[in-house]
């Protein structure tokens, strides 16, 4: 029966798809600079798509008009100015509402808004693992987003089996349980402290670096469940499985990164407080 389930063609595709991304993290986070950058731009504008897609935007102007306020964004990141991002935002709603009105009735409003939506979405806020690791400390600091998201994912997995009774989201997510979601804080809380115990002499905060990377990692871990649980909402809306292949085995960007998408910048923010 076990043997059965790891012979299965899926599990292999899984598994494969699964080394290769954690290869392609290691290879871009840990050099960091204009690998991790271009890398980081790429799910960005990949998980852009894969949204647009979902709510028939990825062809029609508003979504190209995102596509490139996101490059736009980018390159602002890339040359040092992230002080027009606002501006930026500001232009592109603008243009977005300049193409509503001069093309009425073609676009909806509903069109417009998800544009925005998606934009800040699957757009801007996957870059801040860059930002993260472009930032003081970063070397170091940038893994807690995958302890948050990846790595309380299984202490939650591991504690809803032994645990779980009451359920937590019984539409969106039927098999998670509020059991494993405690499992999932606690969990990524110690693995933070345990992080930051190995490499206190690394990591400079205004605190005792274990005190806060296990309230960074605990924050970031209830956090990331609100992210799964969003992309799921998403997807159940649209009656669609996965958001894209481009991950055999997986699904697309934006099922792989859902979490990582709203952990990256509440540990921004959460470093920045400590």
């Amino acid at each position: 029966m076990v043997l059965s389930k790891f012979a299965n063609k899926s599990f292999f595709t899984r598994l494969i798809s699964g080394i290769v991304l954690v290869a392609l993290i290691l290879v871009t986070i840990i050099p960091g600079g204009n690998i991790l950058f271009f890398f980081n731009m790429f799910l960005s504008v990949a998980a852009l798509y894969e949204l647009y897609k979902v709510l028939g935007l990825e062809n029609k102007l508003p979504g190209i008009t995102g596509y490139i306020a996101l490059i736009v964004y980018y390159a602002l990141i890339y040359i040092g100015k992230e002080d027009y991002v606002i501006t930026l935002l500001v232009v592109f709603l603008i243009c977005l509402l300049a193409e509503y009105v001069f093309m009425f009735p073609k676009y909806k409003t509903e069109e417009i808004s998800n544009a925005i939506m998606c934009m800040l979405y699957g757009g801007i806020l996957l870059s801040y693992i860059y930002l993260v690791r472009n930032g003081e400390n970063g070397t170091y600091l940038v893994w807690l987003i995958f302890l948050c998201s990846w790595a309380s994912d299984t202490c939650a997995y591991v504690a809803g089996v032994a645990f779980g009774k009451h359920k937590m989201a019984p539409v969106l997510s039927p098999k998670k349980s509020v059991e494993g979601a405690v499992g999932g804080v606690v969990g990524a809380a110690a693995l933070g402290a345990i992080y930051a115990a190995v490499f206190s002499d690394k990591i400079n905060l205004s605190i005792n670096p274990v005190i806060a990377c296990a309230i960074i990692c605990a924050i970031g871990a209830l956090i990331s469940m609100i992210g799964d649980l969003a992309a799921s909402a998403i997807k159940r809306n649209h009656d669609i499985k996965d958001y894209g292949k481009l991950i055999p085995g997986h699904g697309g960007i934006m099922d792989r990164f859902d979490s990582v998408i709203y952990v990256a910048p509440i540990i921004w923010i959460l470093i920045q407080l400590f």
